[in-house]
């Protein structure tokens, strides 16, 4: 699958129910087109999903009254959170290095 470019708006995105239905391996990235950590987090996450390209990746818009988000205690941005159909595994918080993200996505292998 592709990376996705934008984060899809609240109105975009998938609802906690289908979040919750997805099937196999998902990376859901909380953020803003705006935050300056989300952007600096784009190459090491680029990086670490070069070798997991099965991994589907949606990038979630998130902010004041965005449901998602909130459903899955999203505090700073980004948060990444990886799902395995539709139930949380692992996540990571503000990543900074490929070696962050790599661990992370080393939870896709078990």
């Amino acid at each position: 699958m592709t990376t996705p470019q934008r984060y899809l708006s609240q109105t975009e995105a998938p609802t906690r129910a289908e979040v919750d239905a997805l099937p196999g391996l998902t990376l859901l990235e909380f953020g803003t087109g705006w935050c300056g950590h989300c952007h600096a987090a784009q190459p090491a996450l680029a990086e670490a999903q070069a070798s997991h390209t099965r991994l589907r990746h949606i990038k979630v818009e998130d902010g004041p009254g965005h449901a998602l988000g909130r459903s899955l205690r999203v505090k700073l941005w980004p948060t990444l959170v990886l799902l395995r159909d539709g139930q949380e595994i692992a996540r990571v918080v503000r990543p900074t290095q490929a070696a962050d993200l790599s661990a992370l996505l080393g939870n896709a292998a078990h």
